[in-house]
């Protein structure tokens, strides 16, 4: 039973890893046919970029760090402010500025569990 679940999951991996692939090819033609290359495209491809990573670490090492999924938000909050543009409410803006404050804040503290000076050492 496991090893089927293994083999579920190795087929919905590359499932995604061609509709990313394909998502990528589908950006790069519609920056192509506009001649203009924003910077809310760059960060869509960046998004699809963190995917792959994520696709590849969890094929090799069948577990994700979370803080993949966390640099893939933070991304995608700051491409929602670009798109957004000069339309928005201002209060929105800060909304998601905090919101970005928070994860960048969670990442942080992933990060900061495994230095020394927050282990468990008995003296």
């Amino acid at each position: 039973m496991i090893d089927a679940i293994k083999y579920i999951e190795k087929i919905a991996l590359v499932i995604i890893i061609f509709a990313t692939v394909i998502a990528i090819g589908y950006e790069i033609y519609a920056m192509y046919e506009k001649s203009l290359v924003e910077l809310a495209d760059l960060l869509l491809l960046f998004i699809y970029l963190e995917v792959i990573q994520m696709i590849r670490e969890y094929w090799t090492l069948n577990r994700i760090r979370i803080s993949i999924p966390l640099f893939i938000a933070i991304t995608a909050v700051a491409r929602l402010i670009i798109l957004q543009g000069k339309t928005m409410d201002p209060s929105m803006l800060l909304y998601e500025g905090g919101a970005i404050l928070l994860i960048a804040i969670a990442v942080l503290i992933l990060k900061a569990r495994k230095l020394k000076m927050f282990s468990d050492v008995d003296d």
